[in-house]
């Protein structure tokens, strides 16, 4: 499964950066297959594996924060791996033609 999130700390000023970059911290910690944009995380594993991940994520950004705002979509597809990097493939491919 993929799952793309966005933790937004509350309540801490203008600036957030130094705060999603705790929970983008997590992730990476995490050792499962992930990329991160301007706009969300995406990670990918089985459910529970990448469930745990998120929570982890906001947990590391609730400690400095009174309020977490967060963002998810999920692509659920049991057994197929490698989605991460397949779909942006394949558009590009497509982009080639």
């Amino acid at each position: 499964m993929l799952v793309a999130f966005s933790v937004t700390p509350l309540g801490v000023g203008d600036s957030v950066g130094d705060l999603v970059a705790e929970a983008v911290r997590v992730v990476r910690a995490s050792g499962l297959p992930h990329r991160t944009d301007a706009m969300f995380t995406t990670v990918e594993g089985e459910w529970d594996e990448v469930m745990a991940v998120v929570k982890q994520a906001v947990d590391a950004v609730a400690a400095k924060a009174p309020r977490v705002s967060v963002s998810l979509k999920a692509d659920v597809r049991p057994g197929v791996t490698g989605a991460l990097t397949a779909k942006v493939e394949h558009i590009e491919r497509v982009l080639r033609e």
